[in-house]
């Protein structure tokens, strides 16, 4: 009796085989080398990485929330 492989089972190995074959080939593209005009900027601290990238987004969060609710906010004010 033979092995039965299941067409999907079969489909989904030959995809996996290619993304994994093109992303070890691809690999080298991702080298951090130095190229002429590249000037990297100096490492953050951990504070100014926090306020830029967790603060900034939470502060504007909240700004459009507000802006949002307060037509509600004055609505409700002046039926009372």
């Amino acid at each position: 009796m033979g092995f039965v492989v299941n067409r999907n089972a079969l489909r989904a190995g030959a995809v996996s085989a290619v993304v994994t074959l093109m992303s070890l080939i691809s690999a080298p593209a991702f080298a951090n080398i130095r190229d002429d005009g590249d000037d990297p900027a100096p490492s953050m601290g951990i504070g100014e990485t926090l306020g830029i990238f967790v603060g900034l987004p939470v502060l504007a969060f909240v700004i459009i929330a507000g802006l949002v609710m307060l037509p509600d906010i004055i609505k409700k004010k002046q039926q009372h």
